[in-house]
């Protein structure tokens, strides 16, 4: 039985561990209880048998184990050594008197992960890194696998030691980065680094010496242990002839205003209070400047030396607050920049007439300040202060008048009103050009009725007369026209009168010049004037019967007119006559 079961025990050394005390229980342990089973059997009776078998398997499970790559036993003993380990692969015999046997596979980290083991017996922590098959010692327990650090170019990550309160920082690229027993991750993990532009700054302070420092672009940041970023990155200012920057110096409290035109970065004891824009000033405007003393400036757009400038450190510029509206109820409008060209400025506001009718006027001033000094020191609401005197002024005249006296002379009040009373304008360095009453109505329904009433038929009034007008004026243009005309013909009756005379004239010489012609070619042949001023009118009358003879018209001679005498001859005489005829 002994070399069976010696046989058995070095034939399951070389068996897989998970099988190896199965086997034990079963082909080693078996056959021996059936050897001795005989004398078993005679002392116990079956019975007996059965309880030495299951006595002699749990021993032997408790005794003997087998160990295969990975795994781990843990012994507990009641004397020293308490806790033993053993690793495997291996086969572990333990006596009978121990507390407690465990087994436990060992902890495997990958290539980027890591654990922390903490002995609880001493307290004392480790790192194991991997990559590899971690086997804990006697009193070691170890934490979840955790991932390694892996930082780029651009990252950088801090560790904080809870034991010695000292910051380290890592910065890629350096591949893993692993953190000790005692250090966490501060800023809740990796971070980036500051990338600043050429145009870019940004103030670091060290909470641990409480120093401040400026870094400018262009770089890649990395904070130390210690420090932090006060209000990120920030742009440096770019001065130049529009724009100037008032720094304070935190360390003598001074303040100062740079124009140089420049980019302009603080340093470490330098903080930017404003970026101050040049205040430009047409020609017609103007502005107050207050400075530390409360000494107003007077700035005036007309003055070479003061239409540009930058706003002084402690310096600033004058609001005014001036009322708005038409009726001027609310007094929030603000004022930096003036502007001096005259204006317009409406309003409106209720008064009474003689005759207790109550109106709303509605007009406009026309308005310029010709004296801002003036203006300042005694008033601070300008517009304020206009219409409220000229409210006043128009219900004292107003209330002197009646309706219908109001409807016909509102302009000549209005006109009373800033006349009369220049001096309080002047005093406040205003200069009213114009005082115009736009409109009005009555502020009752009733009476706004019978205005109505009233001013319709004005109006229609005005409308016939308008109407009169016109047609008068269209009669007198006509009359006018008529009169022109005549003219005209005036004139062509005297061109054509001259015209006819100049050409009977020209008819009557050119008749004398013929009728001379005629006379005098026949002074050889018919001497006596009197023949031929005969024979020339019966030449006359032949041709007057000839054109006449030409158209439809009858012409009637009585024998006196025509001298007509009938004669007869002989044909003898025929020829003789004809001769005659002929000659003449």
């Amino acid at each position: 039985l002994k070399l069976q079961f010696l046989y058995l025990i070095a034939h399951t050394l070389h068996t897989p561990a998970p099988h190896a005390r199965m086997q034990l229980f079963y082909v080693a342990i078996v056959p021996c209880l059936l050897a001795a089973s005989p004398w078993l059997f005679e002392l116990c009776g079956w019975a007996g048998v059965a309880a030495v078998a299951v006595i002699t398997l749990l021993a032997l499970s408790r005794c003997v184990w087998f160990l295969a790559e990975g795994d781990q036993l843990v012994v507990h003993y009641f004397t020293f050594p308490h806790v033993e380990v053993v690793n495997g692969p291996a086969m572990k015999v333990v006596p009978f008197w121990i507390r407690k046997a465990v087994m436990r596979r060992a902890q495997l980290l990958g290539q980027l992960e890591y654990c922390v083991v903490q002995n609880d017996v001493n307290g004392e922590s480790r790192v194991a890194e991997g990559p590899q098959l971690l086997f804990l010692g006697a009193y070691e327990t170890a934490q979840p696998n955790k991932a390694v650090v892996s930082l780029k170019a651009t990252e950088y990550v801090r560790f904080l030691d809870k034991a010695t309160g000292c910051v380290r920082v890592e910065r890629g690229e350096q591949g893993r980065v692993v953190p000790q027993a005692h250090e966490i991750l501060l800023d809740g993990g990796k971070r980036q680094a500051l990338h600043l532009k050429v145009y870019e700054y940004v103030r670091i302070e060290d909470r641990k010496t409480g120093m401040t420092r400026v870094v400018r672009g262009e770089q890649l940041v990395f904070l130390t242990g210690h420090e932090e970023v006060m209000g990120g990155v920030q742009q440096a200012v770019e001065v130049d002839d529009k724009r100037a920057v008032l720094i304070r110096n935190k360390r003598h409290g001074q303040m100062e205003l740079v124009a140089k035109k420049q980019l302009f970065f603080p340093t470490e004891d330098e903080e930017v209070v404003e970026v101050r824009e040049r205040i430009k000033l047409a020609d017609y405007e103007a502005c107050i400047v207050r400075d530390k003393d409360g000494k107003d400036t007077f700035y005036f757009g007309r003055n070479e030396a003061q239409r540009s400038f930058f706003l002084p450190p402690h310096s600033e510029l004058v609001t005014l607050l001036w009322s708005r509206g038409r009726r001027r109820e609310c007094r929030d409008l603000e004022i930096k920049m003036l502007d001096l060209r005259p204006m317009y400025m409406s309003f409106e506001f209720n008064c009474r007439t003689a005759d207790n009718v109550e109106l709303v006027l509605e007009g406009s001033f026309f308005w310029e300040i010709v004296n801002l000094e003036a203006m300042v020191k005694f008033t601070c609401d300008t517009t304020g202060d206009i219409c409220n005197h000229a409210r006043s002024k128009f219900i004292e005249r107003v209330s002197k008048t009646k309706l219908q006296q109001f409807m016909s002379d509102f302009n000549t009040i209005a006109e009373d009103v800033y006349k009369k009373d220049d001096k309080f304008y002047a005093q406040r360095g205003v200069l009213i050009h114009s005082l115009e009453v736009t409109g009005y109505k009555c502020a009752e329904n009733s009476t706004a009725k019978v205005l109505e009433q009233i001013i319709q038929e004005t109006t229609n009034r005005m409308n016939r007369l308008q109407q009169q007008e016109s047609e008068n004026e269209v009669q007198l243009h006509q009359i006018r026209g008529d009169i022109e005309e005549e003219g005209a013909r005036k004139e062509l009756l005297a061109i054509q009168t001259e015209n006819s005379n100049a050409r009977a004239m020209m008819e009557g010489l050119a008749e004398a010049e013929r009728v001379k012609s005629f006379i005098q070619g026949l002074r050889e042949d018919v001497p006596d004037l009197a023949s031929r001023m005969a024979l020339w009118n019966t030449l006359r009358k032949g041709e007057v019967l000839g054109a006449l003879s030409q158209g439809t018209a009858k012409l009637y001679f009585t024998p006196q007119d025509a001298n007509i005498s009938i004669e007869n001859h002989e044909h003898d005489h025929a020829a003789s006559s004809d001769a005659d005829y002929q000659k003449c």
